[in-house]
């Protein structure tokens, strides 16, 4: 199966094209010129990189075909490019536009690519604030900037895509952690700091959290490339293990040694609230036989050694 990548550079853009590979997917992927991450994708033979940003759409249907891509193929366009995803970034209205502007020119250049379906990344953060069971039919009420230009891109690109013969699918990505991810997060920002004794001071942490560790994630974003027949629409994609973040912390503190300390209550809440993650998984899991398979546990402790060997 050919796909094309947008966001194959990022955190979890490069988790997905490795499984892809793995699973015999040719690909080519859109990254940004001079990107200090392009040397971070794998060296093979079935990947292709095309100098391009997320303002290069309208250009990508030439570079792929120019790269290789046959006239006769029906790739999967899978996009993940997305700028402005830091805490500044999120509440950025004219960031989250461009993206929203740019992202539909992506679905123009999948169309002109002859792509029979369009996948993209979209985010817990549209939802908004919720206490109760999310499942895809829930109502949408995003808080920041971004979780609002994922919804807005959402339904631009269901439309666009319905006129354009294209099946849509639109991931509704949660809460994702493991090796690679950025140094800030909370999972890598506790484990650095308990793993050198340090100090950690958190928010509340009493909302109910969900964690998926990045190797399920990609396995099923690759399914909703690849599963043959699959309906277009929204897709939950979490993990199964749902506590209050109390719960998370404090585990990431036993494995670690118990080095450190820790103290709730010090920190605001980020840009989308204090937000509960209670996701309902049940329709990709129904619909691609997919499941996480990595316990929390097991996952912490890969990334604790990976942030130890990077210091």
């Amino acid at each position: 199966m050919d796909v094309i990548i947008t966001g194959g550079t990022s955190f979890i853009g490069l988790a997905v094209t490795e499984t892809l590979l793995e699973r015999g997917c040719r690909i080519w992927t859109a990254v940004r010129p001079g990107s200090p991450n392009r040397e971070k994708l794998p060296k093979h033979e079935n990947l292709r990189p095309l100098d391009l940003s997320l303002e290069d759409m309208e250009r990508l249907p030439e570079a792929a075909r120019a790269a290789g891509l046959s006239e006769k193929s029906r790739p999967v366009f899978l996009h993940m490019a997305w700028d402005g995803v830091g805490s500044a970034g999120r509440s950025d209205r004219a960031v989250q536009e461009k993206n929203i502007r740019c992202s539909l020119m992506a679905v123009e250049a999948a169309a002109a690519l002859g792509c029979g379906r369009f996948v993209f990344s979209g985010s817990q953060a549209e939802y908004g604030i919720c206490r109760e069971n999310t499942a895809e039919d829930h109502p949408c009420s995003p808080v920041s900037e971004y979780g609002k230009a994922k919804l807005e891109f959402g339904r631009q690109a269901e439309a666009l895509c319905r006129k354009l013969a294209m099946d849509y699918v639109h991931a509704r990505i949660f809460s994702v952690y493991g090796p690679g991810d950025h140094p800030w997060s909370l999972v890598n920002s506790c484990l650095r700091t308990f793993a050198a004794g340090g100090h950690m001071e958190l928010g509340e942490c009493t909302q109910k959290w969900n964690f998926l560790y990045i190797e399920d994630m990609a396995a099923a974003m690759a399914a909703l490339a690849r599963q043959q027949n699959l309906p277009g629409g929204i897709y939950n994609v979490a993990g199964e293990d749902t506590r209050v973040l109390r719960e998370f912390v404090e585990e990431m503190f036993e494995i670690c040694g118990r080095k450190g300390t820790y103290a709730y209550g010090k920190r605001p809440p980020n840009a989308e609230g204090p937000a509960s993650l209670l996701p309902d998984i049940g329709k990709i899991e129904r619909l691609t036989g997919w499941r996480p398979a990595v316990p929390f546990q097991e996952g912490i402790r890969r990334t604790l050694e990976f942030v130890k060997e990077r210091g």
